[in-house]
């Protein structure tokens, strides 16, 4: 294999986890819920993941078990903002600090403890083309529903009735309850296939990426998830192309370590929240195209007695 193909691997092996992420909070913030607990669900995703294949030998079942924890402690933060209409923001970042604290405990018993990988499919022929075989047709599973996740979340929004009501929902809650929407039933559909985008991912974390369970080793990955929303203008495709510029960045990274660059390590290290940040700068400034595409009802309570 050659260095381009390893770095081209390496990339989408560390892109894969933003782009599902992402998508998850995508359409919860299409229904109108900020949901800030991304990287606490994602952590569970992976603790969830990790224990399952332990105890199941199979890193399929594993799957499974990621997204169930994720799903689940999403169906917490829903409560909390949903029902009980707490704040969208702080309680978001509350479940981020309850899954990493919660996702440690719950992982102690398996700390060091073998993982179970979760193997690449090999489709025939079309793994043996030259450059592009290895790197596209030799993926695990959690790439190839990365990608249909995408074609199929951008169908189900902009084609399906069902993701016009989640969409007239982020922008307007008050119409869409007044034309027989049911908002809160909508919202927690759409909060929980979150949560389950963030236990995918974070399911991918620890049987593919480090086939392994260690402490916080989502490592800020669901704040980023949460910039590329935004950086993407709630667009599925957009998404995905900025959740292989910031994989590219971080990966790039550490080859550029690894090649003995005269960098810092600190500075490489922090440079996929530098890009972070920069790109929410950029944006800024475009105000007019970000409140175009902002859904109108976003971070907003709504209870339908009032």
């Amino acid at each position: 294999m050659s260095i381009f193909e390893a770095i081209l691997l390496t990339v989408i092996t560390a892109s894969t986890p933003l782009v599902i992420a992402a998508l998850g909070e995508l359409v919860t913030e299409r229904s109108g819920v900020l949901n800030l607990g991304v990287e606490g669900m994602m952590i569970m995703g992976a603790v969830g993941a990790f224990a399952t294949a332990q105890l199941t030998g199979s890193a399929y079942i594993g799957i499974v078990g990621g997204v169930v924890s994720g799903a689940l402690f999403s169906l917490l933060f829903a409560f909390l903002t949903l029902t009980l209409v707490a704040n969208q923001v702080a309680t978001g970042l509350a479940m981020t600090i309850l899954g990493l604290g919660a996702s440690g405990m719950l992982g102690e018993a398996f700390v060091g403890a073998p993982g179970v990988r979760l193997l690449p499919i090999e489709i025939p022929l079309l793994s043996a083309i030259p450059y592009v075989g290895t790197v596209l047709f030799k993926q695990d599973l959690i790439f190839y529903l990365s990608i249909l996740l995408v074609i199929a979340v951008n169908w189900f929004l902009f084609k399906s009735r069902t993701g016009l009501k989640i969409r007239a929902i982020g922008d307007n809650h008050a119409s869409a309850h007044a034309l027989g929407i049911d908002v809160i039933r909508m919202r927690y559909l759409a909060v929980m296939f979150g949560g389950a985008c963030a236990g995918l991912a974070g399911a991918q974390l620890s049987l593919i990426y480090t086939p392994q369970w260690t402490e916080n080793m989502s490592g800020g990955r669901g704040w980023i998830a949460l910039a590329l929303v935004v950086f993407a203008s709630w667009r599925p495709w957009r998404l995905l192309a900025g959740g292989y510029l910031f994989g590219a960045v971080t990966i790039l990274q550490l080859h550029a370590q690894a090649f003995g660059i005269g960098i810092p390590s600190q500075f490489l290290s922090m440079l996929p929240y530098a890009a972070t940040v920069v790109v929410l700068i950029i944006i800024s400034h475009n105000r007019r195209t970000t409140l175009i595409n902002t859904p109108a009802s976003l971070g907003k309570a709504f209870v339908p007695d009032r």
